[in-house]
């Protein structure tokens, strides 16, 4: 009994064979997600078609690593230059570990492959301590690049994310991905599945293996032009992409998952939905318009569950 209870918990957790799920599907409703962050925009229409909570303050942990990677690109700093880890690279936030020792030795752009992929502390860290002026320099520069953006409510304070005043809105970083999505390096460095490593700077050469953190990159079943996901305990399980759903081009940004499988749950019961066009050109009769700010023009969110006012969002709130 316990064993079919678990099967039954984590096909919960991922989105299948849920009657509540199908009946909303039936009724034409928007599904109802887990993240306590939401927005979908429909690219080709600039209109969020789904929001909640766009504009609540949070952290954002590792999607900060798609600014560094902004920021890294935009200086033009030769990407075959070689980095060195450090000890000032070492996580002394949260601890986490990393296979990259101190010593090690990689180009910028292995370094940059590394903090998209597979979301490498240690490479993001060692990327703005080798920005001019080192790691104060580089996130002023990141929070200049924000203005920059119009993300009036983003905050960095380091490359990796590990801190937990690295702070953002939904809104907001779907700015952030436009800008990354222009950059084809962020493109494919993204949404590469694995990469392999050469390891310099120990007693001897070795190969590292390092995998997507995106379960649905290596899955192959979505056409994603962009990926980044993002943990810490403060923010939860975070997840932005851009992706083609039903030959419509997309922008997902998921914050605050509350477990290990429900951003990725989560992004596919928006791909269900948009495939299946059910509630595509009706109003919900409970949905509040709220304004999505884009450089430019202003667009109206079509449909949200909930628009709350923009409030800062403080503390640990699960693991």
């Amino acid at each position: 009994m316990r064993r079919i209870l678990a099967l039954v918990g984590i096909a919960a957790s991922l989105g299948l064979s849920q009657p509540a799920a199908a009946a909303r599907e039936a009724a034409g409703l928007p599904p109802r997600l887990e993240s306590n962050a939401v927005i979908v925009i429909d690219q080709e229409q600039g209109e969020a078609i789904y929001a909640k909570n766009p504009r609540a303050i949070m952290p954002i942990a590792s999607i900060t690593k798609l600014m560094t990677a902004v920021v890294v690109l935009d200086s033009k700093l030769p990407l075959d230059e070689p980095l060195v880890v450090t000890h000032e690279d070492l996580d002394f936030i949260k601890g986490t570990s990393s296979r990259l020792g101190i010593g090690t030795v990689l180009s910028r752009g292995e370094m940059l492959k590394l903090a998209l992929m597979a979301s490498e502390n240690r490479a993001a860290s060692a990327l703005g301590r080798h920005y001019p002026g080192g790691s104060s320099a580089f996130v002023a520069a990141m929070n200049r690049k924000a203005l920059e953006l119009g993300m009036r409510d983003t905050r960095f304070v380091d490359s990796t994310g590990l801190n937990p005043d690295n702070v953002s809105t939904a809104q907001d970083l779907v700015r952030l991905v436009e800008a990354g999505y222009g950059h084809p390096v962020i493109r494919d460095f993204t949404t590469s599945s694995s990469h392999l490593v050469a390891v310099d700077g120990s007693s001897r050469n070795r190969v590292l293996a390092f995998n997507n953190s995106n379960g649905l990159v290596r899955a192959g079943e979505w056409d994603i032009g962009l990926s980044k996901t993002g943990y810490i305990s403060e923010a939860g399980r975070c997840l932005v992409m851009q992706a083609r759903i039903a030959t419509k081009p997309v922008i997902i940004v998921l914050l605050d998952s509350w477990g290990k499988l429900s951003r990725l749950a989560d992004a596919n019961r928006i791909k269900h939905w948009i495939e299946s066009e059910t509630g595509a050109s009706q109003e919900l009769s409970h949905a509040r318009p709220v304004m999505v700010r884009s450089p430019g023009r202003v667009t109206k969110v079509i449909r949200a569950r909930s628009a709350e006012p923009r409030r800062p969002l403080r503390g640990t709130r699960r693991m």
